[in-house]
């Protein structure tokens, strides 16, 4: 695995973008500039987004261990999520706007305080740190004669900046289109998150993309990496490739219920966050009990000290329907075709009964000696309950120019060809 220089986040809502793990940066033997600021002092609207993306981000985990098998792996990305729904959000009125705004914890901001707030987060993630690679990405695609209003439109690519494109999605070669996009916003670790035939009822996709490549700082000698025994919950034990550091100091804390580690990328200003629980409490305990507050305080615990480190090497993918999760954290307006309001992305949206029909992530992360690749999609499909009336003159047609009242025709004509004279 090689990790190219590229962009950089917000050390701790990265971390929360990559679910339980992520937030420092890139590097090899080379000497790296250590960051230890933000470019710029955050706003209070911007730090009010920071704490929302925490709150979220826990509340977001949880509610994923509960829907999930107990002995299945889970990787997720709050940020994607929290973005992908920002732009449904920026599209929604009244009570919808309120349900979705809490479910996000977004507590009081404004839409425009939310808005601009999203856009600073994107910028202040890019190229914070040269030696780690962040890219964010947004689209949304909606169907070719289902018009956006242009208010909307303006907003997602100015707040998200997101592509916004129409596309005929009965064409059969229309879910590649946008599952191309979904591939080079993720290098490739996410083929991608739509499935065809679309729908008939499907009028939009809200899609983020999310991509990171970081390189330890301190990185793991392969030569050190061995076969150990990882042992499950249920008790079963399965043998796995660890890799091994001594003689050098990260930051970490124990208590009675876990131990913390945490690894830093490149520059430091992101780092792979590690929580070992206890096995008095156990992993499922401990997810359950996570907040914020909580994580804070873990975070605020954490002191460098030396120490060997073992951890496996391991690759991940997961993908996950959100739909009922969502749910959980409030926002079961916004699925209701007869009650939710998204009049702001399409003036007809209350009488097609525009709703959100399904929100799934995929993500994927590889984690060896060398550093972390991870890539994560969330996609919000907008559906309507009854196909909109439309007319579309794409082919031969008929007209005339005819006085309504007495019925005389004053003109007829067929066009065949627009374009011709």
């Amino acid at each position: 695995m090689s990790y190219p220089a590229s962009k950089r986040p917000l050390a701790n809502l990265l971390c929360l973008a990559l679910g339980l793990s992520a937030c420092s940066s890139p590097a090899g033997p080379q000497e790296v500039e250590h960051i230890e600021s933000l470019p710029r002092p955050l706003t209070d609207a911007e730090l009010a987004l920071a704490e929302a993306g925490e709150a979220f981000a826990f509340d977001f985990l949880r509610e994923v261990a509960r829907d999930e098998d107990p002995s299945r792996n889970i990787f997720v990305s709050p940020l994607s999520a929290s973005m992908a729904l920002g732009m449904a959000l920026a599209g929604a009125e009244g009570g919808t706007f309120e349900a979705m705004r809490a479910a996000l914890r977004l507590g009081a901001l404004d839409r425009a305080q939310i808005g601009v707030s999203y856009r600073s987060l994107i910028d202040l993630l890019s190229g914070l740190d040269p030696t780690v690679r962040l890219e964010i990405g947004n689209s949304v695609w909606h169907r070719d004669g289902f018009a956006l209003e242009a208010a909307y439109v303006s907003e997602v690519e100015r707040d998200f900046l997101a592509r916004v494109r129409g596309l005929d999605f009965d064409d059969p070669g229309a879910a590649d289109v946008i599952n191309a996009w979904v591939r080079e916003a993720t290098d490739g670790l996410i083929d991608g998150i739509v499935d065809p035939p679309i729908d008939p009822l499907t009028v939009a996709f809200l899609i983020n993309a999310i991509y990171f490549e970081g390189a330890w700082t301190l990185q793991f000698d392969p030569e050190r990496t061995a076969l150990g025994d990882f042992r499950r919950s249920d008790g079963s034990t399965v043998s796995v490739p660890f890799m091994s550091m001594s003689d050098e100091a990260f930051p970490y804390a124990e208590t009675p219920d876990y131990q913390a580690i945490e690894l830093p990328y490149g520059g430091e200003a992101f780092a792979m966050t590690v929580v070992l629980p206890s096995e008095a409490v156990g992993i499922d305990t401990f997810v359950e009990s996570l907040d914020a507050e909580a994580w804070s305080g873990i975070i605020a615990g954490l002191l460098k000290r030396e120490l060997l480190v073992e951890l496996p090497r391991f690759t991940l993918e997961y993908e996950k329907s959100l739909n009922d999760v969502l749910e959980a954290l409030g926002m079961e307006v916004a699925f209701d075709p007869g009650a939710a309001d998204f009049s702001r992305m399409h003036r007809d949206a209350i009488d097609l009964q525009l709703h959100i029909s399904r929100v799934k992530q995929k993500a994927f992360v590889d984690v060896d000696e060398e550093g972390t690749r991870a890539a994560a999609v969330t996609s919000v499909e907008m559906k309507v309950t009854s196909a909109p009336l439309m007319f579309r003159a794409d082919r031969p047609f008929l007209f005339a120019i005819r006085e309504r009242l007495s019925g005389a025709l004053l003109f007829t004509g067929v066009v065949r060809d627009p374009a011709a004279a």
